[in-house]
């Protein structure tokens, strides 16, 4: 039996650009907690650590998608590399702020600019998308490359902690930013993989790919699926504490992403002959039911931790249908953006479902986190299954895409 992922990396240049964009999206995982870890220590100061990381996250969240809409447009070596430049940049100041004392504004300032940072996942998909377009590969691709972000923040985020507490305050955002620096040098000087500029009939009027009814159902899932990731993770942490085993939490999350991670690798080495929208409902109302018994899960450790991996095992094929979809039903010439909304909503649901589940457990308890999990779950059931219709229809063409009036 041929191997499926042995054989997407036979085209060549498919091993270069795969393996500079795992390091150069390495800083998504890094930074927002690199920034904590490193503030926490230099400034003593929890808050503020938490408000710069959070302004980098959330303008990232903003612009990351405009900066892919630059990319549709006019390519990615034009886009990508001043933006990164810009990035790397304000990180250094940011670096050398926390280090020096500076005052607290200029913290802000420095992580608002580096929020300019590309989306990497969605340029890589891009340039799989270029090579596979329209055959079964691109399924085995994606699912490549949500095994890759699974391995990205079980490993990120920890190394990023690891690297500040081991060494000096500043590590984990120097490894980060050099990662992002390098990583995209690296995959940038591979032009032969680099997707075509493809340029639509209503060029200069094309309104935001967010506009595109595929678009905004799948965001919307993904914000809930983002939601019932984070809440996993604050909920582990919180039940470990109580459990008298805090040092447990990153093995427990780590089991989490580990069952993604194996059923991502299992779902892109099938060649599924159902509709991509069937399967993303029946993943999703997986991720509901497998959520169910994370409610119980709060005796010991070990329950927590199966619960948890049996919660992760639908994150996976959530995300490779999700991204599947985007490819078929959004038009050539605003992929990079399509694609970059849905990690925007994935990010968004990280940040919301943190904050919700944090008062939650705060309020109710620990194990009581869970609900905000099983509630997500059930939401994203709810539009994947409204929006079955819409998301199986075919792709808009370029030229009928959503146009702002001409100016008169």
């Amino acid at each position: 039996m041929s191997n499926p992922y042995k054989e997407i990396f036979q085209v060549p240049g498919a091993k270069g650009f795969a393996a500079a964009g795992f390091f150069a999206r390495l800083p998504f995982a890094m930074a927002p907690i690199g920034i904590i870890a490193m503030l926490s220590q230099t400034r003593g100061e929890y808050w503020l650590a938490g408000a710069v990381s959070a302004t980098f996250a959330l303008t990232n969240a903003l612009v990351s998608p405009q900066i892919s809409r630059l990319v549709d447009r006019l390519g990615q070596r034009a886009v990508v590399a001043p933006a990164t430049l810009v990035s790397v940049i304000a990180f250094a100041i940011l670096i050398i702020a926390a280090r020096q004392g500076w005052p607290a504004w200029t913290l802000f300032v420095a992580a608002f600019l580096s929020a300019v940072m590309p989306s990497m996942p969605a340029m890589v998909r891009a340039r799989w998308t270029e090579i596979f377009r329209g055959r079964p590969e691109l399924n085995t691709a994606f699912a490549f490359e949500s095994a890759a972000d699974e391995l990205v923040y079980i490993a990120g985020a920890s190394l990023s902690v690891g690297l500040a507490v081991s060494l000096f305050p500043e590590a984990g955002m120097v490894v980060s930013t050099a990662s992002l620096a390098l990583g995209t040098i690296a995959f940038l000087l591979q032009r032969s993989t680099e997707p075509k500029v493809r340029v639509s009939g209503s060029e200069g009027r094309q309104r935001s790919a967010i506009w595109l009814r595929p678009v905004q159902i799948i965001t919307a899932a993904l914000i809930f699926v983002g939601a019932t990731f984070a809440t996993a993770e604050v909920s582990a942490v919180a039940i470990t504490k109580e459990l008298g085993q805090p040092e447990a939490a990153s093995i427990v999350i780590g089991v989490y992403a580990i069952g993604s991670f194996l059923v991502g690798l299992a779902i892109g080495a099938l060649n599924l002959s159902m509709p991509l929208q069937r399967q993303l409902l029946i993943a999703v109302t997986v991720l509901a039911l497998t959520a169910l018994p994370l409610l119980v899960a709060g005796s010991s450790v070990a329950l927590l931790a199966s619960a948890v991996f049996l919660s992760g095992v639908a994150i996976s094929p959530t995300f490779i249908t999700a991204f599947g979809l985007i490819e078929r039903r959004v038009p050539e010439s605003m992929l990079t953006e399509g694609v970059t909304w849905v990690m925007t909503g994935i990010g968004i649901g990280m940040a919301l479902g943190a904050f919700v589940s944090g008062l939650v457990v705060d309020s109710f308890g620990p194990t009581n986190g869970f609900w905000v999990s099983v509630a997500a779950s059930l939401i994203t059931v709810l539009i994947v299954a409204l929006g079955q219709t819409i998301l199986g229809g075919e792709r808009l063409p370029s030229d009928e895409a959503p146009v702002t009036q001409a100016a008169e």
